[in-house]
């Protein structure tokens, strides 16, 4: 009988596949032999895959120019990270190297593209789209960007009183800006229709009294987000199809409006059995825009997306040993880990996501149904489902067994250190792991690089006053 963990997932998904192996027996992330990592390092273990970034950005490149060329589509696509969904350097720098543009959401947003002008890593033609309810704060600093001469600044306005300050501020004319469009959200959502964005109904009677034949501004950009991301639903394709139609019966009233902003929201992995038809979602939006425009007689605008949890998500990993087994009742088993879930990766526990979760050894163990239980005392704080499963089932083993069991969950690299506060006070004093950065050296082979030791407890009572 075939009941060993291996035979679980051959059986369950197709294995090997993109990023997923083993080796020796020992499960490796992109080529990265884990268990090295784990000698190294230790656990639990925080760590960053730096070229799946890349890929992600030359991926959807090619995704959108092909779709565009192959129906004919003459607007340009430009990608832009969204820096909420991670805002680390090391990140930040391999976003440049590929040339996207950056999306912002708040004032210290601002500060932290004012720190990458000092340092040379983009320049004051670099396009810079500000996003977001604006308190005056955040209004004051992309002002001071757009009169310090930041070319391609775009603030996105979210409500009419923004113009007012743009208007009284900004030294010289057409300065460029986008409104913002607020999308309905799904029907079974608790409310109607988005909190951020100008009802649709107000776009063009704004335009015309504010922005048209007003020598102060230039209407560059609509912008819209589906906040449920994008899918082959009927929802989805009836917001992108309202949008671009939006955009259509707008540009026929403004010369200088020329582009359609899609936002975020693209799918990554949460499972190994994930479908997605990336090329015929990218194809299909493309050609509503297309057939939209099309039908307005306008030409068809450049679009824009703002990907920042595809862009990020999947270079990141999060690696835990199991301290014990604990056999609560009957047919509840727990393997207790050596950090907290709440703390490390807080949108398991705080919207139900769901991450690729893998064993990094023991895969010719016989398997098992078990519940994964954080360090902290709290009661939320564990995992015991997975998308595909209404259960998680991981190797058996006995607590004598010279080598722990060690967990890996996959794909986490977008907003678990901004949620959880990286290297803050954590819950029941539970301190950030150890980060690890891998990357492809100049000799084309893998390099781990530490770039935060483990939080010290010296830290912690450091911030709290001690």
């Amino acid at each position: 009988m075939a009941n060993k963990y291996a035979d679980l997932i051959d059986q369950t998904f197709y294995f090997p596949q993109e990023g997923f192996d083993l080796e020796n027996g020992y499960l490796t992330f992109h080529g990265i032999p884990l268990k090295h990592l784990i000698d190294k390092y230790g656990s639990p273990l925080k760590l960053t895959y730096l070229p799946k970034i890349g890929k992600q950005i030359k991926t959807a490149r090619n995704l959108f120019t092909r779709a565009m060329r192959s129906l004919g589509y003459a607007g340009k696509y430009n990608y832009c990270y969204c820096t909420k969904s991670n805002h680390f350097s090391h990140v930040l720098d391999k976003v440049l190297e590929h040339k996207a543009q950056l999306e912002l959401s708040s004032t210290y947003d601002v500060a932290l593209v004012r720190r990458l002008y000092e340092q040379g890593r983009i320049d004051k033609k670099t396009t810079i789209i500000c996003n977001g309810f604006k308190p005056e704060s955040y209004l004051e600093a992309i002002v001071r960007l757009i009169n310090d001469g930041f070319e391609n600044v775009i603030p996105i306005v979210d409500n009419a009183h923004e113009i007012d300050y743009y208007e009284q501020h900004v030294k010289g004319d057409g300065v460029g800006i986008g409104f913002r469009v607020a999308t309905e959200e799904e029907p079974t959502f608790e409310f109607y229709t988005s909190r951020l964005g100008l009802r649709g109904a107000q776009v063009i009677p704004l335009f015309k009294e504010r922005i048209q034949g007003n020598a102060k501004f230039r209407l560059r950009m609509l912008h819209f987000f589906v906040d449920t991301g994008i899918k082959d639903s009927l929802y989805y394709w009836g917001e992108l199809r309202k949008a671009a139609a939006l955009y259509a019966n707008l540009k026929k009233e403004s010369e200088d409006l020329h582009a359609l902003n899609i936002g975020g929201g693209m799918p990554i992995r949460n499972s190994l059995g994930f479908e997605f038809d990336y090329k015929y979602m990218v194809r299909e939006i493309v050609n509503n825009i297309l057939i939209t425009c099309e039908e307005n007689e306008v030409p068809e605008p450049d679009l824009y997306t703002e990907f920042g949890k595809y862009t990020v998500g999947e270079s990141g990993a999060m690696i835990f040993g199991v301290l014990a087994q604990k056999q609560q009742n009957d047919s509840e088993l727990w393997y207790m880990i050596d950090n907290s879930l709440m703390t490390t990766l807080p949108d398991a526990w705080g919207i139900g996501e769901r991450f690729i979760l893998l064993p990094i050894n023991k895969w010719q163990n016989n398997y098992r149904r078990v519940n994964i239980g954080g360090l902290s005392c709290d009661n939320s704080d564990y995992y015991n489902s997975e998308v595909h499963e209404s259960q998680v089932y991981l190797p058996v083993f006995k607590e004598d067994d010279p080598e722990p069991l060690y967990l890996g969950f996959f794909h986490t690299g977008a907003y678990q250190a901004s949620i959880s506060g990286y290297g803050g006070i954590k819950h029941c004093l539970i301190p950030n792991p150890p980060h690890v950065l891998i990357d492809i050296d100049e000799k084309g082979n893998l390099a781990d690089k530490l770039l935060h030791e483990r939080q010290s407890a010296e830290e912690m009572l450091g911030i709290l006053g001690y």
